[in-house]
């Protein structure tokens, strides 16, 4: 799988911004047990490999196994930092959000691995405890939120800023739009997206709502529905969802943040476009799949565990950028894509590089407060949100502890690497909120 990062050195050189990534494994159920796999790499990585790297062994704990597209690129970044740096990755596999994580990561501490990564949400409060219980031993959680409160020197966050990808994979998904409106397939006020969600975290609101502002960016008249599973992996449910969206709700455009292949499936099937996550789908799907994002968690492997080796500090929050290389787009696919589309990303990216566009830009949107629904937002006649009070902390109350507003946006990730814009905004209808 070839996929290349946006960097704004790139852009200066000229060259392309996005390009490739192969096909994705075929997807089925995952298996019921967890496994370790040990892969290990030569050492002679250069003289930029740290000392000893082949006697250094990094442990990585996985929700589920490849059949899991978020997982599997997990697993992709893993194992490319390892065999870059030249040590040996303990992979661990079908890990549920349970005391099962904590006796892995423990596990995984007393195989000598001297850094310990979990991948899904739920394992953060088990990697905590794991971390208390082996101080002398790095523990690093992806999408966390909890690492700058706790105060643990041996435990850290980290999470990229792919609501710029998605705002990205969005302004694809809005010319789409543009492309059949054009073609007098839907008019104007038809132009509307569905999207599957798997719970209604921070996380997926700035996701979804990252793509919708995309999409709005370059047709104006868009709308969107979101439904949830209350699942991060269920092929069927994820199925039947973005068939409910495409058959009941009249949606022409789906998109996802689920992790199987069943909203691209119900897509293929019904001839309708498709954005997807997390990898290229466009074997499986040549006719509807138009783009997709995804992190790519490389280079927070090689940093972090870099540093593990070397002794060095590991930043408690880690946050991805564009220019790390940590958020990426695949090859569009000019089958399902409209025309235009790679230049339009191209000058979305540049922009977004440079500053001169902010995906959360408050004067993009409009916000409805009342009793029920953002109550941490003041607005201004208009709509406009000129304050947001964010969670960040992360109390049980969900409480607003920091000013998330500024400058004209909303500042997304820079106060902790996990997202916590949770703003529900105008435009988007929320089908069901019970997950």
């Amino acid at each position: 799988m070839s996929q290349i990062s946006f960097g704004r050195r790139e852009f200066l050189k000229g060259s392309s911004a996005v390009v490739g990534a192969g096909l994705l494994a075929s997807l089925a159920a995952c298996g019921g047990g967890s496994s370790d796999t040990a892969t290990s790499a030569g050492s002679d990585t250069g003289s930029d490999a740290a000392p000893a790297a082949s006697d250094f062994k990094a442990g990585f704990i996985f929700l589920h196994d490849e059949n899991s597209t978020y997982d599997k690129n997990f697993m992709d970044g893993a194992k490319a930092a390892c065999e870059e740096l030249g040590v040996t990755a303990v992979l661990k596999t079908n890990i549920g959000e349970s005391e099962a994580c904590q006796e892995t990561a423990e596990d995984l501490a007393d195989q000598g691995c001297g850094i310990v990564f979990a991948d899904s949400f739920g394992h953060e409060d088990y990697m905590i405890e794991a971390a208390k219980a082996y101080p002398e031993v790095q523990f690093s959680h992806a999408t966390g939120t909890k690492a700058h409160t706790e105060g643990l020197d041996n435990y850290h966050n980290a999470f990229a800023s792919i609501y710029e990808g998605r705002y990205l994979a969005g302004v694809a998904a809005g010319l789409k739009l543009n492309e059949m409106i054009a073609a007098g397939t839907i008019t104007a006020d038809k132009a509307h997206m569905g999207y599957v969600g798997a719970y209604t975290y921070a996380e997926v609101i700035s996701g979804y709502t990252s793509f919708f502002l995309g999409a709005k960016s370059v047709c104006p008249t868009v709308t969107m529905d979101v439904t949830f599973t209350g699942s991060w992996y269920d092929q069927t449910a994820e199925q039947e969802a973005a068939a409910r969206l495409i058959d009941e709700y009249g949606c022409v455009l789906i998109s996802q943040h689920a992790d199987s292949m069943g909203a691209p499936s119900a897509c293929e099937e019904r001839n309708v476009p498709n954005v997807s996550y997390n990898g290229s789908t466009v074997d499986a799907c040549p006719n509807t799949f138009i783009v997709s994002s995804r992190i790519d968690w490389t280079p927070y492997y090689k940093y972090a565990i870099q540093a593990a080796m070397n002794g060095d500090p590991i930043d408690t929050d880690w946050t991805g950028t564009l220019a790390t290389g940590s958020v990426v787009l695949t090859d569009i696919n000019p089958k399902a894509a409209a025309e235009g589309t790679q230049d339009a990303i191209d000058k979305a990216l540049k922009d977004l590089e440079s500053g001169d566009v902010h995906v959360f830009d408050t004067s993009t949107f409009t916000v409805t407060v009342s009793d029920t629904t953002n109550a941490n937002a003041t607005v201004d006649g208009s709509g406009v949100m000129t304050s947001y009070m964010a969670d960040v902390d992360t109390d049980a109350d969900f409480q607003g502890d920091t000013e998330a507003v500024s400058d004209g946006y909303f500042h997304e990730s820079e106060y902790r690497s996990a997202p916590y814009f949770d703003v529900q905004i105008d435009g988007i209808t929320l089908l069901d909120t019970q997950f």
